[in-house]
């Protein structure tokens, strides 16, 4: 018996997740040591109704994104911004939400809101007595002040250019500002942005070093992200601004995801650290960001460390802390006694997936040591405790991305349960603020007291979770490539009866992990509600199992994985028997679209359709068309030419073996994966009379973003699962 779902498109009031750009208390070491099969706990708060229906793309697309909580100095208020979608408008806004985390009672309220403009980013000012933001009320996003006593909003700034982001000093008296700036101006924003590709008098443009395009846009040779300090008047205006890049040319924060995590003030106010990557002939073969340290006024009577020798640099220079490393360095973190300053480095050149570990730099003496060496998980940020004794970091450990805590020996104990923990903000009572989510559930705000008991102080989503149908996940383990532990997850309808067919999802990266964490793009809660059971599988390569694990998928991109892939899918049925394995599609993005073209060359009987999105077709063209080179060229083994081995994991040599039904998805502004790749995927399916279809969305880049275009990707691709699982 099939279990099926009616599926219903509910009409809004006002209608009538790279390729990398693509996570333990004893209980849970139990868990994974002897369970082959555990039943998360993953209930919503309210209970479901008995009138609750199947959760739609709809719902996906417009639930309410909680992000960037800040707490007051006395720890007893937060703010949040809180992004909500109008359909119609095709639109997102943000407003800052405030609430108290000493009463439980209390409702969260809106703060310096105006409609149709957008505020976000809130920091509290260090007496507590405003909140500074972002906001384009003015036409562009400037920093904007609201005045608790008396409810007044003020524009601190008017430059002429965007700001992206900004930092207080510790003691709110300076501001870090960062944003597109012109190499060549010496203020925040000029009226012209610095391109050197427009010789004139045509519109071609000319470029002499790679890295031409990035992400989603062409780069603007002589425009930079770039950041800048500026004094906070007494009239709370800003003054005495001056760039902190010094004569290093490139992007701080790095693009095209890096923001606050790479910028951070010293104690005492008289320092900004930042990570900073060099824009020179080797940028997109190179993963050298370092972490660099300026003065943050104009002066130069105080020593900046650099290993173990005292360097007074001058006014506006920056000073290399990093720069032996020719691997990444990231994640500047200085301590709240002023006594030392962490990052995280990675120790292979050219490998964006290497491990990030702790580095303690101890400040008096400028001495360096790896804090969590021994600790084989990759740190993803951190946060220092207020007495200055340990720090709080995040990484991807089995299926989950948790809490720990490191003290200053590197000893590490795990914090926090299922799920995937962000925003980490210690509190001077031992308590931690964070935001958290999991396959199941959206980002909420909670608060882990200093005896770890926890509480959850938001539910933003409150109202769609009320209305729709539970899903249960299930995680499993199997024995998979090369004889080794491999983990997996099952997603489904509570309440279905009888078998289920089965959407087969292969998560990006490749080195990440389809985890337990909630995502917009690749939800398998939306799909389970479909009436699928919706299994994925961590395969060699994944992330959150060590670093040998995650290197294991090293010019072994078919191999292993698909090995992984194939054992998993029977191990679901066997683990779980609603899980119909003979009646399944598959679906992956990026790295998992590869895996699509692979697996129908390689695996052509496994499944009665297929979905690719931004997929990779031919590797030798996508080693000379995709914008960080260093990627590929590590994970396959030099550049194109001088590789061992080239074509042996080439989707492209194996399309005589296709015969499943594949629809082709792909954003047109994605560099990362260009659309040629999906074009040539679609364009022999089609010479070679197989049931495909192609679905590009103009405006989109790597990812399928805007709502609207979010809500017609989803329904394309529910409406082919149908099509060959359920016969509709």
């Amino acid at each position: 018996m099939t279990c099926k779902y009616k599926r219903i498109y509910p009409v809004p009031l006002q209608m009538a997740g790279r390729l990398r750009p693509g996570r333990a208390t004893d209980s849970q070491l139990a868990m994974k040591n002897s369970a082959t099969l555990t039943l998360l706990t993953l209930a919503f708060a309210a209970a479901t109704p008995a009138s609750a229906r199947p959760m739609t793309e709809t719902d996906l697309a417009t639930m309410k994104r909680l992000a960037a909580p800040t707490v007051s100095p006395d720890g007893k208020q937060v703010a949040y911004q809180l992004q909500e979608t109008d359909l119609p408008a095709n639109k997102r806004r943000s407003d800052i939400w405030l609430m108290r985390t000493d009463d439980a009672e209390a409702a969260p309220y809106k703060v310096a809101s105006k409609p149709e403009k957008n505020e976000h980013s809130p920091a509290f000012s260090s007496d507590g007595l405003s909140l500074y933001y972002l906001s384009n009320e003015s036409g562009s996003d400037q920093l904007w002040r609201f005045d608790w006593k008396t409810g007044e909003t003020v524009q601190v700034s008017t430059f002429k250019s965007d700001i992206s982001g900004f930092k207080l000093s510790p003691d709110g008296k300076k501001v870090v500002i960062w944003g597109d700036i012109a190499r060549d101006c010496a203020e925040f924003g000029c009226d012209k942005d610095g391109d050197r590709s427009k010789p004139g008098p045509g519109t071609g443009r000319e470029y002499d070093a790679l890295m031409v395009r990035h992400w989603d846009s062409w780069e603007t040779p002589g425009n930079y992200s770039r950041i800048f300090t500026f004094t906070i008047g007494a009239d709370g205006k800003l003054a005495d601004g001056k760039p902190l890049d010094g004569g290093v040319i490139g992007d701080a924060p790095s693009k095209p995801m890096g923001g606050g995590e790479e910028v951070a003030w010293s104690a005492d106010g008289s320092t900004v650290y930042f990570a900073l990557r060099k824009a020179d002939r080797e940028e997109a073969m190179s993963t050298d960001l370092n972490i660099y340290a300026t003065r943050s006024d104009f002066e130069a009577d105080a020593p900046i460390y650099l290993g173990d020798s005292k360097v007074v640099v001058d006014s506006g220079l920056a000073t290399g802390l990093t720069l032996e490393n020719k691997a990444t360095d990231t994640l500047p973190a200085a301590s709240p006694d002023g006594k030392y300053l962490a990052w995280a480095a990675m120790a292979r050149p050219g490998y964006e997936a290497d491990r990030q570990v702790v580095m303690l730099q101890d400040v008096a003496s400028g001495t360096v040591k790896p804090l969590t060496q021994s600790w084989d998980r990759s740190v993803d940020s951190i946060a220092w405790a207020p007495d200055s004794k340990a720090m709080f970091v995040t990484a991807q450990d089995t299926l989950d991305h948790p809490i720990f805590k490191v003290d200053l020996k590197g000893k590490v104990t795990r914090l926090t349960d299922a799920g995937s923990a962000n925003d980490v903000i210690p509190l001077k009572d031992g308590s931690i603020l964070y935001t958290m989510n999991s396959v199941t559930a959206a980002n909420d705000l909670y608060l882990r007291d200093a005896k770890g008991k926890v509480r959850k102080l938001t539910q933003v989503n409150a109202e769609v979770e009320a209305q729709i149908d539970d899903v249960t996940a299930r995680r499993f383990s199997f024995t998979g490539a090369n004889g080794e532990e491999v983990w997996g997850q099952i997603t489904k309808p509570t309440a279905a009866i009888g078998k289920l067919p089965v959407a087969f999802i292969v998560h990006g990266g490749p080195q990440s992990s389809f985890g337990n964490g909630w995502s917009y793009r690749w939800n398998p809660r939306v799909m389970a509600s479909q009436g699928y059971a919706v299994v994925s599988i961590d395969f060699h390569g994944s992330s959150g199992y060590g670093q040998k694990f995650t290197d294991s998928i090293n010019k072994n991109w078919g191999g292993w994985p698909l090995e992984d892939l194939q054992k998993g899918l029977i191990a679901s049925g066997e683990k779980d028997p609603q899980v119909d394995t003979s009646n399944a599609c598959a679906l992956g993005g990026s790295y998992g679209g590869y895996m699509m073209n692979w697996i129908a060359g390689q695996w052509p009987d496994g499944f009665k359709c297929l979905v690719n999105h931004a997929g990779i077709f031919d590797l030798r063209s996508f080693a000379t068309t995709t914008e960080e080179l260093w990627f590929d060229e590590w994970d396959q083994g030099g550049p194109w030419w001088a590789r061992a081995d080239p074509e042996k994991w080439n989707p492209v040599n194996h399309v005589s073996k296709w015969k499943t039904p594949t629809l082709v998805t792909q954003g047109l502004l994605d560099y990362r994966v260009p659309y040629a790749q999906s074009l040539g995927a679609f364009t022999t399916l089609q010479r070679l009379g197989i049931e495909s279809k192609l679905l590009v969305f103009p405006d989109e880049n790597h990812w399928i973003l805007k709502a609207q275009n979010s809500i017609q990707w989803h329904r394309t691709v529910f409406d082919w699962l149908a099509k060959y699982l359920k016969g509709q």
